[in-house]
């Protein structure tokens, strides 16, 4: 056991611990920076955000090494119940939530608050992982797609309902996990226009739309009638079914975006689409976070040195928008190390992912890079103006425990199952 324990250690990719590292202490740097209005002569002041982001970082340290001395079997062979725990959490927020900015998402224990929606996503990840190792399983029949999709759905729904929509649409990240695994690329067209579709609705109208798609397919029966009439007989009445869906999801982009949307979420897909220029409250954040970035020029201001970040310009700046002090401070140098780290980071991992010997443990790896590249991508476009802002944090940087623990846990436990794949047969 001791001998096993020595070689799990030799392989144990240091490559991933080392840049994760990188990122607690960088991130928690420029937390210490964007806490501007507080003392920066007490690095150990636990009343402070940063002071309790160290506290945040010891507990993170004790879980990676917890998560080491566990057995790598005990995930997938408890990811059924892992996952319906977590659901359980999600669930019990209803009863027992706490209302924080106006979403229902945080347990209050004390003087701290756990978010389970960070854990949510392990236990979805492990639980399909454990769905698709198995042998037998493939997308093709209609039965496997509806299990996987109901696996995401289940927590998405749950999520929204809090209201979080922001930390909802993390799990359509998974698409390109089932893609990995065999989902036709036909899933992930329709998935591209349903989106097309959704902002040329919200831009254009939904009557317009929806005659656009009746014209279009006019005009594809007249070119078919044209080209070969026996053809037409058998694909008018597809084009029509095709017609009368994508018209139905159009009515529905307009009636959700109008009834279930909540007016903040309405206001910053309209100044993303550029329907409206309010820059001074619902725009406020994003207008001042590219203000920010784009003062910190080439080589930034220097650490501290930040005068749009210690005057406090950007609401949130050491949460959501934590990438703007990087822009400032650091410059288009330090933006662009951040980034390329994240790349490797992620890339490491599905590298590692694809050397695995279980099936099940490439699919948690794929699952867990899925999960980085989303997070970093959608919150680095919030920041600088590409995308509305949806409040997702960016992994390891942003202020918060229940971030921090949440994507400890998710790497962790890959790092554990790529560790024991050389006693795997």
């Amino acid at each position: 056991m001791r001998t096993q324990r020595i070689n799990l250690l030799q392989h144990i990719d240091w490559l991933l611990v080392c840049i994760y590292l990188i990122f607690i202490c960088f991130g928690w740097m420029n937390i210490y920076a964007a806490s501007s209005s507080e003392n920066h002569h007490e690095f150990f002041d636990f009343s402070t955000r940063y002071g309790k982001q160290i506290i945040w970082i010891g507990f993170s340290f004790l879980m990676a090494i917890f998560l080491m001395f566990i057995d790598s079997s005990f995930y997938e062979k408890m990811a059924p119940y892992l996952y319906l725990f977590c659901m359980l959490l999600l669930v019990g927020l209803f009863a027992f939530g706490k209302n924080i900015n106006g979403a229902t998402s945080w347990y209050a224990i004390g003087n701290f608050s756990i978010q389970p929606t960070e854990f949510a996503k392990t236990g979805t990840i492990l639980a399909l992982a454990k769905i698709l190792d198995n042998r037998q399983f493939s997308f093709k029949p209609f039965k496997n797609k509806a299990i996987v999709f109901i696996i995401i759905t289940i927590p998405a729904v749950l999520i929204t309902l809090q209201p979080d929509p922001g930390s909802a649409l993390v799990y359509i990240s998974f698409i390109l996990l089932f893609y990995r695994e065999g989902l036709h690329s036909n899933i992930l067209i329709i998935g591209v226009l349903a989106i097309v579709l959704f902002l040329t609705t919200l831009v254009f109208g939904y009557i317009y739309v929806i005659i656009g798609a009746c014209v279009l397919s006019a005009l594809t029966l007249i070119y078919l009638a044209y080209a070969n009439r026996r053809l037409l007989g058998f694909v008018w009445a597809k084009i029509i079914g095709i017609l009368i869906v994508i018209s139905t999801y159009i009515a529905s982009v307009h009636y959700i975006f109008t009834y279930v949307f909540q007016q903040r979420h309405k206001d910053r897909f309209n100044i993303l689409l550029g329907l409206s220029d309010d820059t001074n409250d619902i725009g406020y954040n994003t207008s001042q976070s590219i203000k920010t970035i784009s003062s910190g020029g080439f080589w930034g201001k220097g650490y501290l040195q930040g005068e749009r970040t210690e005057g406090k310009f950007v609401p949130e700046q050491d949460t959501d928008y934590i990438f703007s002090t990087i822009g400032e401070e650091w410059g288009f140098w330090g933006t662009t190390i951040v980034i390329v780290l994240f790349v490797s980071f992620i890339l490491r991992i599905i590298h590692l992912a694809e050397q695995q010997k279980s099936k099940f443990s490439r699919i948690y790896g794929y699952g867990v890079a899925c999960i980085f590249f989303f997070h970093v991508l959608i919150n680095i476009a919030m920041v600088i103006g590409l995308f509305p802002t949806i409040g997702i944090p960016l992994p390891f940087f942003s202020y918060g425990g229940s971030s921090l623990w949440g994507f400890t846990l998710l790497l962790f436990i890959f790092i554990k199952l790529d560790a024991t794949k050389k006693y795997e047969l």
